[in-house]
């Protein structure tokens, strides 16, 4: 680590003439934070069990005992595991006033009764402890912080002791958000151990749905004809199958991520009022809709490319291949229908259109982009176009049914085709919508998010 090139302190040759910041802990988090310190001007002094025989720490820092190190600094990094807090109650006095940054996390959420902060806070009462950089690697300190790596969240129960340490974040090029008070310290904690807590619900959303069409359409295109006619046609979960289970899910997933504005519209609508909570489910629904969307938009590309090696299968060259000869041997030449070629190039069109607004809505949905648009501008291509992605979408899935709706082989055991399943909601979606844009209904909803209240509502 000596040798990374951004780690030599910027400001080494220069009179330390401020007070030194102190860190107890020598370790990979503590000499990484020491070197960011010193790069940005910052006067740095160790505070070691063994001064001695601390070799890798940054140069231009000085490393002494726990006391003596605390005795040169008014605010304190405290870099080591809760485990080890033992030792500061041996420097009570030495603490006492001080400023102690708890950095700890823990190995599993709620590991503790009480957070870290909380429990250091209980074993040096006369320090001021704020909890701070948990969420901040230490190879982001080395590396220099990226976009995703800036925010430091802050929280303490001293305000003048929680600006202190915000003032020293920002030196770092970091962004400080506070928190409040050390009662926020357990959530503080727990947040660099959630894994992807935003995506729960949504992957299981689209694993259920993959499981459930995946069996359907196992039941109809492999089962049946085994037992109907004993073809073997088990080859077609290779490919087929997963092509259709594909771009299914993602029209279904598509409309989840618009069902539950409209619900809440209709229930703000029968209350009469905004200022009433909706449901937890919807809730958590509404909080995981874009999550939602970009799985969709993974299971269209996975559908678009699926679909682009269909010519190359075997079995569709066989089929090709044996249409031809078919109409050789009989001497026979299908005519060609020009209903059929609508119907064929109609359902391409849309799909390749409705793919691209698809793409489009996943783009401005990245923080880089929607950071450079207005509130208006992103709620157009979020809404506006959203709703027409999926009316393109639905379009492309009823074209392609064409007059399998309605042709009874279709129908194996009296089961539609998978396709139809795709409809349902997506269909039912765009039908609420275009009830609740009537007029007097859109006004209503527009005057009551605004603040309008139907009379005897409090």
């Amino acid at each position: 680590m000596d040798n990374l090139p951004n780690c030599i302190p910027l400001c080494a040759k220069e009179p330390k003439t401020q007070e030194p910041i102190c860190i107890f802990g020598t370790g990979d988090y503590g000499r990484s934070l020491g070197y960011k310190l010193l790069q940005c001007g910052h006067a740095v002094v160790y505070g070691s069990r063994n001064p001695q025989s601390s070799k890798f720490t940054p140069t231009g820092a000085d490393v002494l005992s726990h006391f003596e190190a605390a005795q040169k600094a008014s605010v304190i990094f405290l870099a080591i595991h809760r485990e080890h807090y033992g030792f500061l109650n041996e420097l009570t006095e030495v603490l006492s006033g001080k400023v102690l940054v708890d950095v700890s996390n823990n190995l599993k959420i709620n590991q503790y009764p009480e957070s870290n902060a909380k429990y250091l806070s209980s074993q040096v009462p006369q320090a001021k402890v704020v909890k701070a950089f948990n969420t901040i690697s230490a190879w982001a300190l080395q590396s220099g912080a990226l976009d995703a790596n800036r925010q430091v969240f802050v929280c303490g129960n001293d305000m003048k002791s929680k600006q202190t340490v915000m003032d020293i974040v920002r030196t770092l090029g970091l962004t400080p958000l506070d928190q409040g008070s050390l009662l926020a310290a357990s959530e503080v904690e727990n947040y660099p151990l959630q894994l992807f807590p935003m995506w729960k619900l949504p992957l299981l959303i689209c694993a259920a749905f993959t499981i459930l069409i995946f069996l359907y359409c196992t039941l109809t295109e492999v089962i049946y004809p085994r037992v109907e006619t004993k073809e073997d046609t088990s080859y077609l979960i290779a490919i087929s199958i997963p092509n259709r289970v594909f771009p299914i899910v993602s029209l279904i997933l598509l409309a989840l991520v618009y069902l539950p504005g409209i619900l809440a519209a209709v229930l703000q609508l029968y209350r009469g009022t905004k200022y009433s909570r909706f449901p937890d489910w919807l809730d958590k629904w509404m909080l995981c809709r874009k999550q939602l969307g970009l799985v969709a938009l993974a299971y269209a590309f996975l559908h678009a490319i699926y679909t682009l090696v269909m010519p190359i299968r075997y079995y569709v060259r066989w089929w090709s291949n044996s249409y031809i000869s078919t109409q050789i041997k009989t001497n026979n030449t299908y005519p060609f229908l020009n209903y059929y070629a609508w119907l064929s190039d109609s359902y391409v069109a849309l799909g390749i259109l409705g793919f691209f607004f698809y793409v489009l809505l996943g783009i401005t949905s990245l923080p880089s982009v929607s950071n450079a648009v207005n509130w208006r501008e992103f709620r157009f291509v979020q809404s506006k176009l959203g709703y027409l992605t999926l009316v393109l979408c639905t379009a492309h899935t009823l074209v392609y049914g064409g007059d399998r709706f309605i042709y009874g082989p279709f129908y194996r055991w009296y089961l539609p085709p998978a396709f139809v399943l795709s409809l349902i909601i997506p269909c039912a979606v765009l039908a609420m919508k275009l009830i609740i844009i009537v007029p007097c209904l859109d006004t209503r909803i527009t005057k009551i998010r605004q603040g309008w209240e139907r009379k005897g509502k409090c």
